[in-house]
């Protein structure tokens, strides 16, 4: 967030490259890029003046060293000339303008009086005043009654910005001390629009440095005229140059944590490396500290290490203490010889923590944390990967009922299918060995198990008259350091070795699709309709061990298998007929959406920018407007050579490959039919519905529903999640747990970010199957010409962890920064 105070934040620089700088204002800001002409009513620069050349009755110019001179009149007396009438004394790269000027040649002192301006255009500085003495050689002066802006410049009547941080100052009196250095005295320095700003700071002194930034001394800020805080010290940037500082303080409203005060200090450690580090006071539940660390050591490399925590005093009657910790490190990086080096790190103290206190429902109600490093190196088709990895999944917020499976130090190495010699045959392989764990309530295995995984395969592609067959056949070889033995309910982890081996074969074989193309065209397009039908059968072996197999991972879950796989895909093709750019509107919002993340960087702190022309881009030629998929298994053997246990959940690779939802509960023949639809007839509208459905049972196991619209102002959107599960959901969890989710969301916008006037956006989330309301948010913001008001309120029900009403807001200054606390990256929009 930009810093007010003492400081900004911005982009870290790559160090000796050239870096597009970030705008790191917040959504809301009103971005002078829409503004009318800053000035127009008091402030001109001489661009948007006739020529001296071309008015009429105009001196000859005088021209001293470096100096040039006009006037309507002059009096020459020695050194000293007397101008009368459109005066211009031309020095540099600067022009001072008045209505009478006296001009010294050998002391380079000027003064002059009525409609003073200077301008200069390194910089575009631009300063009107009633009256000054200036010396055109060490460029110091002083100016009266001063309005002046840096950072634009008028072309005839429009306002060209010519500064990322562009400004507005006025003062009694105004000192330049330099070429790129003024003194404002009893002042004010604004973003807004002149002569009545929405907001300005009124200082007693202000020092601008174009070059760099204004120091702002004194100071009281003021909204519509009115004083709402009072800095001794701020600054506001010039040009886009990271500085140390303070941020502006945040404070906001909570039904459970109360009153919300918080305040950050912000240090620039280099051009590619800085700090944030910052703390909350809940006034009735404790402290909050919160970092964040960045840099970046090269174009192609990064690091971003995230810290939160809460001190908690205890929430409700029983004064639960929900406090913990959780920290987040994103790091990635290219080395010698192709390898690309990335780390995913995320500790979490307390499951509860997370519930209670993040701020996002989608982060705040998941339950798992994964950790990963990798070291890989991908060429000529070979895969070679170093791996650690770390997974958690809390099945409840009872202290330590957590799952945790880890994989020390592993390596992974895989390839594409690749020509045998110069047969027909292609060869491949994937080879996985390192040291793996797994603990839980009443279950552990060895702080270390060895695996060794060896899965070489062959296979004869063939290609006959449209029609593709494909026979491979593959070994499965796998060793581990220890088995499971039956004891209890879940069983124990044994220092016995087990080796498990499998033969696979499978034939693929796809026929040639039946198309159609329509002759009329309709909606401006030619349509055409694709069918793929294929079937594949496979058959897995030599697997008499699979109840003392301890699982971990995918590789673990290998069974005997006789099935066969039938499949069919729908596909409908839209070609448009002319070639003429498509009509459209505004863009709306487009990281307003159901089922799907926002665009995201692949550096975690830069937003993803809009193009200016977002809602226009070139649609493709030809678009996929559907596409259906539909797939069913036949077992031939319903019990999985005796894997099978009647009675509870069962996850086999024989059904994991064709959906994940659980099914297998008992022996049968025929799987749940998978139906997977995608629709997007444009790109402003998509919808997508999976589902599926058990006619053993004659249920719906899974169906998942989404739908997104956007049409000029507008974005809708909208989704429900139905998921019917056996009682018992794994056999190493025996708890009871819900057998029935059905989850509906809704969201509706208006306008889009940096929207002139009102935009807001709305988004619940509702528990069909319970009934009740779990997730609420409502934002509402207005924008002006260079400020904006963003406020939002929050609503969360999850159990007797939360039940949290949250008032927030942001009041941004455009390229100053942001007062309040709704982050940016916790908005709708």
């Amino acid at each position: 967030m930009p810093l007010l105070g003492l400081g900004w934040r911005g982009v870290l620089a790559v160090p000796m490259t050239s870096r597009t700088r970030f705008l790191i204002t917040a959504a809301l800001v009103c971005h002078l890029l829409f503004a009318h002409a800053l000035v127009t009513s008091q402030l001109l620069s001489a661009s948007s003046r006739a020529a001296p050349e071309t008015l009429p009755n105009i001196s000859p110019a005088l021209e001293y060293e470096n100096v040039t001179i006009r006037a309507v009149t002059q009096e020459n007396k020695g050194p000293v000339s007397k101008l009368h009438g459109k005066v211009e004394i031309h020095y540099g790269t600067h022009t001072l303008h008045a209505d009478e000027a006296t001009y010294n040649s050998d002391t380079s002192e000027a003064v002059a009086d009525g409609h003073v301006v200077l301008d200069g255009e390194e910089n575009d500085e631009h300063v009107r005043a009633s009256h000054a003495t200036y010396n055109t050689r060490t460029e110091v002066g002083r100016f009266l009654e001063v309005h002046g802006t840096i950072g634009m410049h008028m072309r005839g009547t429009r306002l060209m910005l010519t500064s990322s941080n562009p400004f507005a100052f006025s003062g009694k009196m105004v000192e330049k001390t330099g070429p790129n250095h003024y003194v404002v005295y009893d002042g004010t320095i604004t973003t807004c629009e002149l002569p009545h700003p929405k907001w300005e700071f009124k200082a007693h002194e202000v020092i601008v440095d174009t070059g760099r930034n204004a120091q702002i001394y004194r100071s009281t800020f003021r909204l519509l005229g009115i004083p709402i805080f009072y800095f001794p010290y701020a600054t506001h940037p010039i040009e886009k140059v990271r500085q140390s500082g303070f941020s502006m303080p945040d404070f906001g409203t909570s039904s459970t944590r109360g009153k919300i005060l918080g305040e950050s200090m912000y240090w620039a450690i280099n051009r590619s490396m800085d700090v944030e580090v910052g703390a909350q006071y809940f006034s009735a539940r404790g402290w909050s500290p919160h970092g964040e660390f960045r840099a970046r050591p090269s174009d192609d490399s990064f690091v971003d290490l995230n810290y939160t925590a809460v001190f908690d005093r205890g929430y409700g009657p029983e004064r639960m203490n929900q406090g913990g910790e959780e920290a987040r490190l994103d790091a990635q990086g290219m080395f010698f010889h192709n390898f690309r080096g990335v780390a995913n790190i995320d500790y979490l103290s307390s499951y509860v923590y997370r519930l209670a206190f993040n701020e996002v429902f989608t982060q705040a109600v998941n339950s798992e944390v994964k950790s990963e490093a990798f070291l890989a190196n991908t060429s000529n088709g070979f895969f070679n990967n170093l791996l650690t990895e770390r997974y958690q999944n809390f099945e409840s917020t009872t202290a330590g009922d957590v799952i945790s499976i880890t994989h020390a130090p592993s390596v992974e190495l895989a390839s594409v299918d690749r020509e045998l010699a110069h047969s027909p045959f292609y060869w491949s392989y994937d080879v996985e060995a390192g040291g793996l764990s797994r603990s839980e309530p009443r279950f552990s295995t060895a702080t270390l198990v060895g695996r060794l995984d060896l899965n070489p395969s062959v296979s004869l592609p063939l290609v006959f008259d449209g029609w593709s067959l494909r026979p491979a056949i593959s070994l499965h070889d796998t060793l581990y350091s220890q088995q499971l033995l039956p004891s209890g309910t879940l069983g124990v982890a044994s220092s016995q070795p087990i080796n498990r081996k499998a033969l696979e074969g499978s034939v693929e074989l796809r026929s040639p699709a039946v198309e159609r193309v329509f002759g009329p065209t309709a909606l401006g397009r030619k349509w055409k309709h694709v069918i793929e039908p294929s079937a594949v059968y496979r058959y897995v072996t030599g697997v008499n061990n699979f109840s003392s197999i301890l699982r971990f991972d995918e590789r673990d879950i290998l069974s005997d298998t006789n099935e066969i796989e039938y499949g069919l895909v729908n596909r409908l093709y839209a070609k448009r007929t002319s070639d003429e750019p498509q009509k459209c509107g505004p863009a709306g919002m487009p990281s307003l959406v159901v089922g799907g993340p926002a665009p995201e960087s692949p550096v975690p702190w830069e937003q993803q920018a809009m193009p200016e022309d977002a809602s226009c881009q070139p649609e493709p030629q030809v678009r996929e407007v559907l596409t259906w998929e539909l797939a069913q298994k036949y077992y031939l053997d319903p019990t999985f050579g005796g894997a099978l246990v009647p009675g509870t959940s069962n996850v086999l690779a024989a059904t994991i490959d064709l959906t994940g939802i659980a099914f297998l509960d008992a022996a049968r023949r025929f799987s749940p039919l998978v139906s997977r639809l995608r629709i997007q007839p444009t790109a402003r509208a998509d919808a997508e519905w999976d589902l599926d459905y058990d006619a053993k049972k004659g249920r719906i196991n899974a169906s998942t529903a989404l739908l997104n619209y956007r049409f000029g102002m507008f974005t809708v959107g909208g989704g429900d999640a139905f998921l019917k599960t056996p009682t018992e959901t794994a056999i190493l969890n025996p708890l009871p747990a819900p057998t029935r989710f059905d989850q509906l969301r809704l969201l509706l916008g208006y306008g889009h970010t940096d929207k002139r006037g009102f935009t807001g956006a709305a988004n619940i989330g509702f528990d069909a199957h319970l009934g009740f309301l779990q997730y609420a948010s409502v934002q509402t913001a207005y924008n002006w010409n260079c400020c904006g008001m963003n406020v939002e309120y929050r609503r969360f029900a999850l159990g007797s962890v939360r039940n949290e009403n949250q008032y927030r807001f942001t009041f941004t200054l455009a390229n100053i920064g942001a007062l309040g606390n709704l982050r940016r990256q916790e908005r709708l929009f």
